[in-house]
């Protein structure tokens, strides 16, 4: 069995000689010391003019307009910086563009899953906008919801939309837990996360923190045998750290999944991505070279916090 080190040290060489830059500075930032600049540096290149994110940051979509997904990548990014300066022109490009009151339903209160924009370049069949009903879900939303409250001025009508929203979508979650989709969970543990740095109780958090653990628990797959298989939800997709508040009662599945780690990294040192576009675009497997970087982040990441040294 490799030790964490060798799995450590393929990764490595995988990310430099594979990753884009903003993975890299990711990788640097996470396992070397790199600095916060250099991750925004590299993430800026995403940054449209009008504030939103494009490019293919998330790399099923190579869409370069801003989207409000690409948007919710690069606030992941910021988040896992831990960026805090609300002035940070990355952070006022973001408020600008979620301001601008583009790709928002008014309707329904939310930003857009997909965009019109998408179906003129090549991605995967989930961000298709004319062959996929549009997904009122929270996702992105939540999560955006949650940025806003965080950063902008608390004056701002902006920050007041976000109240709305977040309340909305927050009696939207408790109706409808459990519902098995995490995506929409994921951004749903953001805005609880955002709301708790803020300090803002606009809802009942302690509710909150109860049915979140109930859809984290509802979404994680402990049944090993089809993780190898299977697009199935880890339990590194919502579990980081031990101080999680999702780790307790998840500690058997989470050794599993340290095992499974070290069990499937692949030659190259990166590991498999286990989708496909299901589409005729050739440019697959681009996205699934970038795909690989950020999956290795992850699962080292994982390694680091569970595994054995």
């Amino acid at each position: 069995m490799k030790t964490y080190r060798q799995l450590f040290e393929a990764a490595e060489k995988f990310i430099y000689r594979n990753a884009r830059p903003v993975e890299l500075a990711r990788w640097r930032y996470i396992f070397e010391n790199g600095s916060q600049e250099d991750v925004l540096t590299a993430l800026s290149a995403f940054q449209n003019e009008d504030g939103g994110f494009g490019h293919a940051l998330e790399a099923d979509s190579f869409n370069p307009n801003s989207c409000p997904i690409q948007t919710w990548n690069a606030v992941s990014i910021l988040n896992e910086i831990s960026l805090t300066d609300s002035s940070h022109p990355i952070v006022k490009g973001i408020l600008r563009y979620l301001e601008s009151g583009a790709d928002f339903s008014e309707e329904h209160n939310q930003w857009l899953n997909t965009v019109e924009s998408n179906d003129r370049y090549p991605h995967a069949v989930w961000w298709s906008y004319a062959d996929k009903e549009q997904d009122f879900h929270y996702n992105p939303t939540a999560n955006l919801a949650g940025f806003i409250l965080r950063f902008a001025d608390k004056e701002s009508s902006l920050y007041k939309k976000a109240e709305e929203i977040a309340k909305n979508a927050y009696d939207w979650f408790k109706s409808h837990v459990p519902f098995g989709d995490s995506h929409v969970a994921g951004c749903f543990i953001s805005l609880f996360e955002y709301l708790s740095e803020a300090g803002l109780s606009i809802v009942d958090m302690d509710e909150f923190k109860e049915k979140l653990m109930e859809e984290v628990n509802t979404n994680i797959r402990n049944d090993a045998d089809k993780w190898e298989t299977e697009y199935v939800c880890f339990p590194s997709t919502f579990i980081r750290s031990r101080s999680s508040i999702f780790y307790k009662g998840n500690e058997e599945p989470v050794e599993k999944e340290c095992a499974f780690i070290t069990d499937h990294q692949l030659e190259d040192g990166s590991f498999v991505v286990p989708w496909q576009w299901f589409n005729d675009y050739k440019e697959f497997p681009l996205a699934e070279n970038w795909w690989k970087s950020v999956i290795a982040i992850e699962k080292i990441r994982f390694l680091r916090e569970f595994g054995s040294k």
